[in-house]
């Protein structure tokens, strides 16, 4: 692979190459989030001299204390190499200039109108512009719409006159996090990449496969983001269709968790989904409609992921519904009801509470006049309409409310013993699997 790009370019292509290859290429990453910091600890891990920028005082200072932020980053792997010298964190963006590579982890929401926000991705070009130098490779893992790369971060980057592909690299490669997964995580998640051109690409697929397991290169960055799209756009639409599923089966009285593992016995042709209260996380609720902006601006309407957006989003109302129909059964309004919340992560097993479904069932519930309360062992405190909420001790609590809701299911959470002590539990997770009971009503 270095001899084809010495070939195709003697002078910026070998030489970066040849510092990758050796490892003595100096590696930065621009946002020390939940793609950022597993990526800098790969690379530094790697043999990498890696420099993680990022505005967030408190982030740097914790990094450089040998701390972590991130539950799937241990503190004891950032503090070694801390000491070794071999992880740093800064917020001054004009240690680019000492940098030969250059990843962009930034955040890339929605507007309310469901429109990108391209503002992070803007303001670090800006900010890496000012030091890019010739030799650079850039790689853009932010998830955004197709073309983003080419139309937007090539041509702030070649502002300075150098020339992409000649002068420096710039590539696309999606991040592929999967908070509090055991199994798979930076190293071991096939790292797909696109590059502006072939040169990019192979400098790329270069520089990853010092660090993770298996590469995978693109023939352009529109490739490589449209990857990412469909991989959270083909399990957006998949949910929805269950979840659509759950509220039919709901209303014909039939169990929609027994049709599902039914189905799931056919050995070709399906692959199981689960409904739940909605979608959670920054990646599955946002992704797609990056794409359904996108495809809009080329006059096509992308009719399922609209549809399965509503549909998704309409889950939460379907849970306090349901909560509300079991509390009448029980002789009981939702208003002035003591309803507890078990669970408030977007997914089982983590901290992380971006767009979590939990946090608008407590909205509703409230604005119904209920009282809630919530317990989480990883999430000790959640802000609802500027108020401050604490978890607290869910045996304690079930036992003296009125209704108790699963809304994620933490495996280090024993709901069959809570569920015996809760005088009503709402299971929207199937997290009592096996359990009867007058008081036990399911999604």
């Amino acid at each position: 692979m270095i001899a084809t790009i010495a070939a195709e370019n003697a002078t910026h292509a070998s030489t970066l190459a040849l510092k990758i290859s050796n490892r003595t290429a100096r590696v930065g990453i621009v946002g020390l989030g939940y793609v950022g910091l597993p990526l800098a600890l790969e690379f530094a891990k790697a043999g990498f001299s890696v420099t993680g920028i990022d505005l967030v005082h408190s982030k740097v200072d914790t990094i450089n204390a040998g701390g972590s932020y991130i539950q799937d980053v241990p503190a004891a792997e950032v503090a070694a190499l801390v000491d070794q010298g071999k992880l740093r964190a800064t917020t001054d963006f004009g240690l680019i200039a000492e940098l030969d590579t250059v990843n962009i982890c930034v955040p890339t929401p929605l507007r309310k109108t469901k429109d990108p926000d391209m503002s992070y991705i803007v303001s670090a070009c800006q900010e890496i512009a000012k030091a890019f130098h010739p030799g650079m490779l850039a790689i853009l893992e932010s998830t955004t719409y197709p073309g983003t790369t080419d139309e937007l971060v090539l041509p702030m980057l070649s502002n300075s006159g150098l020339q992409v592909g000649r002068d420096y690299f710039l590539c696309f490669s999606p991040e592929r996090v999967d908070p509090g997964n055991p199994n798979f995580q930076t190293r071991n998640i096939p790292k797909v990449v696109g590059g502006v051109t072939p040169t990019c690409t192979e400098m790329g697929a270069l520089f990853y496969a010092q660090a993770l397991q298996k590469v995978v290169p693109v023939r352009s960055t529109q490739v490589a983001e449209m990857v990412k799209l469909l991989e959270n756009t083909f399990r957006m639409i998949n949910i929805g269709l269950v979840n659509e599923l759950a509220i039919m089966c709901d209303r014909m009285g039939i169990n929609i968790w027994e049709v599902i593992d039914a189905a799931a016995t056919k050995p070709f042709g399906f692959m199981p989904f689960y409904p739940g209260p909605g979608l959670g996380g920054h990646c599955i609720p946002i992704d797609p409609f990056y794409l359904s902006w996108k495809t809009k601006q080329a006059g096509i309407e992308a009719r399922f992921i609209e549809l399965a957006g509503y549909i998704n989003g309409q889950m939460p109302h379907f849970v306090v519904e349901k909560i509300q129909n079991a509390l009448n059964e029980h002789g009981k309004a939702v208003k002035g009801s003591r309803i507890h919340i078990l669970g408030v992560a977007y997914k089982r097993d983590i901290d992380d509470v971006r767009e979590s479904p939990a946090l608008d069932i407590i909205h509703l519930l409230r604005r119904r006049g209920a009282t809630v309360t919530y317990s989480d062992p990883y999430v000790p405190s959640i802000r609802i309409e500027d108020e401050l909420l604490f978890s607290t001790d869910a045996a304690a609590a079930v036992s003296q409310t009125d209704c108790a809701a699963i809304v994620t299911d933490h495996s280090n959470v024993d709901h069959r013993a809570l569920a015996a002590i809760a005088p009503l539990v709402v299971d929207t997770r199937n997290a009592l699997r096996g359990v009867t009971g007058a008081h036990i009503v399911r999604l």
